[in-house]
């Protein structure tokens, strides 16, 4: 029997600036998240924009590396952004404890996955928004239901980002059957 040739890996380009989004939630209203990743070159746009964001820190949106654990940061080296202006001792806690772990081994599924070539890693750097819900404050938090959102949201993001999702192509397609979902709840909010 002949042996099966390897399939030869697509050699991979330069990659200046991709983008992606995502939404993940689990039942409960506090669970949701939604990352907007942007991801590229460390010579170029995206790594100037992490060395910036990282030494110009802004009072309420610290920005810090994504870490397995205290001493453990992933690579490519991603840095989270908080999306909500943080106040509370609390809030920091959640966001830089569950959602800095869960977004650090989202990043490491993606590499796992496919969606990040590993012979890149090194010369990557990930920048990610972080939406975290501010009812964490007041609700009851399930740190596991937490962490298992951000986590598959932070690597359906880089998936759709490394994959030019969603395609032009879809987009023109379904332009007329999407909604936003926000505006949709504001319409409907009007004809009561």
């Amino acid at each position: 029997m002949a042996k099966k040739k390897a399939a030869k890996k697509k050699p991979v380009g330069r990659i200046v600036l991709r983008t992606g989004e995502a939404l993940v939630e689990a039942e409960q209203g506090w669970s949701a998240a939604e990352p907007e990743v942007v991801i590229g070159e460390l010579d170029g746009p995206v790594g100037y924009a992490i060395a910036n964001l990282l030494g110009n820190q802004v009072q309420g949106h610290s920005r810090v590396f994504a870490i397995l654990n205290c001493d453990v940061q992933v690579r490519p080296v991603t840095l989270m952004v908080s999306k909500v202006t943080v106040t509370s001792t609390r809030y920091t806690n959640v966001l830089m404890g569950t959602v800095q772990a869960a977004i650090a081994n989202g990043v490491l599924d993606a590499v796992r996955n496919g969606d990040i070539p590993k012979s890149k890693v090194n010369e990557l750097g990930i920048i990610v928004s972080v939406w975290l819900d501010p009812a964490i404050l007041k609700e009851e938090v399930d740190f596991n239901v937490l962490f298992e959102t951000h986590r598959a949201a932070t690597s359906k993001a880089i998936a759709k980002a490394m994959n030019n999702e969603p395609s032009i192509d879809w987009l023109l397609k379904n332009q007329a059957n999407i909604t936003h979902c926000f505006h949709q709840m504001s319409v409907d909010s009007t004809k009561k």
